[in-house]
């Protein structure tokens, strides 16, 4: 289980998250809404050990373990895997090339530029199933790729890591109907190889997709309402208003 325990986080001296427990079990869907600046981006930051999201009360928990003062690098090994909202470019790093050198770490290989067998290939059928053309595999990665390349990109590095517990900062901005299709038979795929995921987003359309087994609202970066769909569906009707 992955699990936020009461965690308090500051950034630049600046309370952004305050109090919040959040449990992401194996099989299981914990989808975040709220408006933005809520918080829910420095949460996750958190979870995943960004160095400048201070976690300064609670915990983080990963299969029992106590990860809050281990580092990105350490949780990644761990098994979470965060995809992020807003992918950086990363000039003079191949897609492909991080893909092998993340897998070569996982597996605890000295030489992270060592073949694996079979992987090359794998990567190309994975990109074809996701719609992510194979040219940008040799590309620098997220250099000139439009929004949904990035995104997929990401899914994309996801699926061949396969982690536990898989973390998505609103995966379908920037994508198409599609798309959004695409992660939300990917969540799918986690929750049923027996991972668990922890997804925020505004879109009632991939919840619905998706079928989450709690929704969680986040407001002053604190979660204030906790339920089922009929949250997210209030959202999309109503807005946030109603939860001032």
């Amino acid at each position: 289980m992955l699990e936020a325990r009461g965690i308090v986080v500051e950034v630049d001296g600046r309370r952004v998250v305050n109090g919040v427990d959040v449990e992401v079990a194996a099989g299981r869907v914990v989808a975040l809404m709220g408006p933005n600046g809520s918080g829910k981006t420095s949460l996750v930051y958190a979870l995943m050990g960004h160095p400048a999201y201070r976690i300064v009360e609670g915990s983080v928990m990963i299969d029992g373990v106590d990860y809050t003062l281990k580092p990105a690098h350490e949780r990644a090994l761990a098994g979470v895997f965060l995809v992020f909202q807003n992918p950086v470019d990363l000039p003079g790093v191949t897609l492909e090339a991080l893909i092998k050198s993340s897998l070569n770490k996982r597996l605890g290989k000295g030489d992270l530029s060592g073949n694996i067998p079979g992987l090359s290939e794998r990567v190309r059928s994975e990109a074809k199933l996701i719609g992510l053309k194979e040219e940008l595999l040799a590309r620098d990665l997220n250099v000139g790729f439009s929004g949904g390349e990035k995104k997929r990109s990401e899914i994309l590095q996801a699926r061949i890591l396969r982690p536990k517990y898989l973390i998505l900062d609103e995966p379908d901005s920037g994508l198409d109907v599609d798309g959004v299709r695409i992660v939300a038979d990917y969540v799918r795929e986690v929750v049923d190889s027996g991972g668990g995921v922890l997804l925020i987003t505004h879109n009632p359309t991939l919840l619905r997709y998706v079928n989450p087994d709690i929704i969680h609202v986040m407001h002053g970066g604190r979660i204030v309402v906790s339920g089922g769909v009929e949250i997210a569906e209030r959202i999309a009707s109503e807005g946030y208003n109603w939860l001032r």
